[in-house]
């Protein structure tokens, strides 16, 4: 399958760009159930848009959103450039809309970040998946990606698989 044209852009937080990650989410509600962040029938838009500011906030965070080649919101990207505890890159949330799921879009993001990283002669990239997200955790260790670590995450408390993935 060839990868999918894919363009990032930071988030802006036009209303527009809230309503197509409202409905990014909406699309996801297996991500909502396993999250406990967000109701899957209910998801809110000033809550969407409360989170991922805090998101961009955080000292080396950025939020970028994933269009295809028609321009259509496909998957949105939040990165911390150095995690506060290890010094390292970390993905704190990949997300592909659910109308496109297994189309090579996360594959698509995940090299796409691992490319940046490597140009910045990084030498790692870490990130989390819930304990109660399996689907999650294939999909990372199908790219090579190793759990390092279980613990629960910094903000909510959640048990974690700590994966790693070495860069080039």
């Amino acid at each position: 399958m060839p990868s999918p044209s894919l363009s990032l852009s930071p988030l802006r937080f036009s209303p527009q760009e809230i309503a197509e990650l409202v409905d990014l989410y909406t699309s996801n509600p297996e991500y909502c159930r396993a999250a406990g962040e967000y109701d899957p029938d209910d998801v809110r838009a000033d809550r969407v848009e409360a989170d991922l500011r805090e998101e961009s906030a955080a000292e080396g965070g950025e939020v970028l959103l994933a269009r295809d080649e028609r321009g259509r919101l496909v998957g949105l990207l939040c990165l911390l450039d150095r995690h506060p505890t290890d010094g390292l890159p970390w993905i704190g949330l990949l997300m592909v809309h659910g109308d496109v799921r297994r189309k090579g879009i996360g594959r698509s993001l995940a090299a796409l970040v691992e490319e940046r990283f490597t140009g910045e002669g990084r030498s790692g990239i870490r990130l989390a998946v819930l304990e109660n997200n399996p689907g999650a955790l294939s999909f990372w260790s199908a790219l090579g990606w190793q759990e390092i670590d279980r613990r629960a995450d910094r903000e909510h408390g959640r048990p974690c698989h700590v994966l790693h993935k070495l860069l080039a």
